[in-house]
């Protein structure tokens, strides 16, 4: 090896293998992609082995660079951790804290967390993003995001909140005095279902369990709708049964405008989670809206 690596050599291989992209690890970085080239040539040609597969479209480590990588992830992860809690001694929490949250956990977070983060750190702005889609929070320049234990990406650390949740299929007293109430997942098929649309397009298949058995149910029905809390309104209306979080019917079901139905086949499932790239540094601002998320949890 004719020189030792930098730890900024290191950093940035990291985070070339973690995106398989040098314009993406570049854009975290706040460098420029040529800038990375360079140093992995470099940093390869110190080490006399070759870390990185390139092509005109893509890049991947080899069998070595994986190696690295595998062994640098927690040095670099508890390297971050203890900068971070010595930078806390020193600093105050500023800037623009952005994060990516579904509608209902928007909700959740401006009804309980956000205005005692805000109240508590007036140097701190929110860029509160809601939208349906899952996207790759990294790539998009959010700090972090906020979804379903189920839709959180793997790669991913998170902090969970707000206890446990579960969808159920909810109809009007109405509705179902004209047709009657379902007894198992199956007699679905029977009845007028609210389907909903995700962002890809496809159509939401309505899952059950119980007692160990699982069930998937492709419903059919005269209305689709893309937005929760309008399929929470449908049904209040007659419309037909629709499967929402149950937070999303909370209103309608206290006021008696809907029932739930299959409440027995509706378990409970992993809440919401907060979550952010383990792979670099945690931002004040992140670390302190965190630690506003646990205290009130």
């Amino acid at each position: 090896m004719n020189a030792k690596p930098t730890l900024a050599d290191l950093t940035a291989l990291a985070a070339i293998v973690a995106h398989r992209s040098f314009r993406k690890a570049a854009d975290e970085l706040g460098l420029q992609p040529s800038t990375l080239s360079h140093m992995m040539r470099t940093l390869e040609a110190n080490m006399g082995m070759r870390l990185l597969n390139r092509t005109t479209r893509s890049v991947s480590a080899t069998e070595a660079g994986a190696r690295l990588v595998a062994r640098l992830g927690p040095v670099l992860r508890d390297l971050d951790l203890a900068l971070a809690e010595v930078d806390a001694f020193r600093s105050r929490p500023s800037g623009t804290l952005r994060i990516n949250a579904s509608e209902m956990a928007a909700r959740m977070l401006l009804h309980t967390v956000v205005p005692t983060f805000l109240a508590r750190h007036p140097e701190m702005a929110l860029d509160l993003v809601s939208e349906g889609r899952l996207i790759d929070i990294v790539a998009e320049g959010f700090d972090a995001g906020v979804r379903l234990g189920e839709q959180v990406p793997q790669d991913m650390i998170g902090v969970r909140f707000g206890g446990t949740a579960r969808f159920v299929p909810i109809a009007a007293p109405a509705y179902l005095a004209r047709r009657p109430a379902p007894q198992v997942p199956d007699d679905l098929k029977g009845h007028a279902c609210i389907r909903f649309r995700l962002p890809s397009g496809k159509l939401f298949r309505w899952e059950f369990e119980r007692h160990g058995q699982e069930l998937v149910v492709d419903v059919s029905g005269a209305l689709t709708l893309d937005h929760l809390g309008l399929m929470a309104e449908a049904a209040a209306e007659g419309l037909g049964i629709a499967y929402v979080p149950e937070n999303t019917a909370r209103l309608h079901l206290a006021r008696g405008e809907v029932v739930i139905v299959l409440d027995d086949w509706c378990p409970q499932i992993p809440g919401l989670f907060l979550y952010y790239p383990g792979h670099r540094h945690v931002p004040a601002g992140l670390r302190a809206f965190i630690n506003v998320l646990k205290e009130l949890d």
